[in-house]
C-alpha cells in the first residue's frame, strides 16, 4: 500500500502542468538555475541567496569599470588623424601588425566625448572628419547589411528618405516625421561626424543606435551611406577609388602591414644576415611595429583622448 501511494504521488508530480515560463515541477532545479548571480544576466531564482528579487536585479546590471582600469576593447581612434594612420592603429588593435600581437578589438564601448545637445552636435560635426576605417569591399558589404537592417525602413534602401514607414505605397504608413534624405546636397556635404553623432544619440523621433551597432559597425554604415550618395551623384566610392569626396580613403591606397610570417624561408636563404640588416629596427621603427615614434604613438592614443 505504501509503495502504491508513493508511486501515485510521483506520478502526479511528474505530470504537473507547465504554462508559459513555468516549466512545472523540476527535478534537481539547482542544475538548471544558478543560485549565484551572474553579471549582465537576469536569471532570478527563488532559491538564490542574494536578497529580494529587486536586489538581484540591481546586482545583475552592467557596471562601470573600476576607477583606474581599462576594460578590453574600450578604445577608439582619435578624430582628425589621417586615414593611413588610423588604419595602422586598427591593424595594431586587431593584432595584425606582428605575428605575436594580441587582438584588442574596438567594440561598442569605445568612449564618446560629445554630449547630447546641439552645441556638442555641432562640435562633433566640426571635429569628427575622417572615417577611421578605409573604404573596403568587405566593409561596404557589412555596412550595407547593417543599413538595411537598422536604417532602410525609415531612410529607404536608396538613402532617399522614402523608407517603408513613410512610403506612399504603404497604406498603413503613419510615421510622424519625414526621415532625412541622405542624397540631397546638404547631407552629401555633411561631415562624417554628423552621421556618427546621430547614430550615437538619435535625432528628432529617431532613437539612439549606440547599443545596437559596435564602434566599427557605425563607421561601416556611414561608408555605405557615402556609397549611396556616390551612386546618386554618378561618382565612385569603392576600395579602389573615391570620387565623391576628398576625405574618405580607399583601402587600396593604404599600405598593408608586412608580417614577419609573410617572409617564407624559400628565396631568402641566401640573404642571411643581410635580410636582418635590411629589415631591422631602422626600417621598422624602434618598437619593431613600424612605429618609429613609439612614445608619441602611445601618447596620441591614450584612452583618455580617444573619440
Amino acid at each position: 500500500m505504501l509503495c502504491l501511494t508513493l508511486a501515485t504521488l510521483l506520478l502526479l508530480v511528474a505530470c504537473s502542468p507547465s504554462d508559459g515560463d513555468h516549466p512545472g515541477h523540476e527535478y534537481m532545479p539547482d542544475m538548471g538555475h544558478s543560485i549565484a548571480y551572474e553579471a549582465n544576466l537576469y536569471d532570478y531564482y527563488y532559491y538564490n541567496t542574494w536578497g529580494t528579487e529587486s536586489d538581484y536585479y540591481k546586482l545583475a546590471q552592467p557596471r562601470t569599470p573600476v576607477k583606474g582600469t581599462v576594460p578590453r576593447g574600450y578604445s577608439g581612434i582619435r578624430p582628425g588623424a589621417s586615414a593611413a594612420h588610423n588604419a595602422g592603429v586598427m591593424n595594431m588593435l586587431s593584432g595584425k601588425d606582428t605575428p605575436n600581437s594580441i587582438s584588442v578589438p574596438v567594440n561598442g564601448s569605445a568612449p564618446y566625448h560629445f554630449g547630447d545637445n546641439d552645441a556638442e552636435r555641432n562640435r562633433a560635426i566640426a571635429e569628427l572628419i575622417n572615417n577611421p576605417f578605409p573604404i573596403t569591399e568587405k566593409g561596404l558589404a557589412v555596412g550595407k547589411d547593417l543599413y538595411e537592417i537598422n536604417c532602410a525602413i525609415c531612410h529607404g534602401s536608396k538613402g532617399d528618405g522614402n523608407g517603408w514607414l513613410v512610403d506612399e505605397t504603404n497604406l498603413n504608413a503613419k510615421y510622424p516625421a519625414q526621415p532625412r534624405n541622405f542624397l540631397d546636397e546638404e547631407w552629401t556635404a555633411k561631415s562624417n561626424g554628423a552621421f556618427y553623432h546621430s547614430i550615437m544619440y538619435g535625432k528628432g523621433v529617431m532613437g539612439s543606435y549606440a547599443d545596437k551597432l559596435s564602434y566599427e559597425e557605425r563607421w561601416q554604415v556611414i561608408h555605405w551611406v557615402r556609397a549611396l550618395q556616390a551612386k546618386a551623384n554618378k561618382a565612385v566610392y569603392s576600395e579602389a577609388e573615391n570620387t565623391l569626396n576628398n576625405i574618405d580613403v580607399p583601402g587600396s591606397m593604404i599600405a598593408k602591414p608586412v608580417l614577419a610570417s609573410d617572409h617564407s624561408d624559400s628565396g631568402h636563404n641566401d640573404h642571411g644576415s643581410e635580410h636582418n640588416d635590411d629589415h631591422g629596427s631602422e626600417d621598422h621603427g624602434a618598437d619593431g611595429h613600424g612605429h618609429s615614434d613609439g612614445e608619441n604613438h602611445d601618447a596620441d592614443h591614450g584612452h583618455g583622448d580617444h573619440h
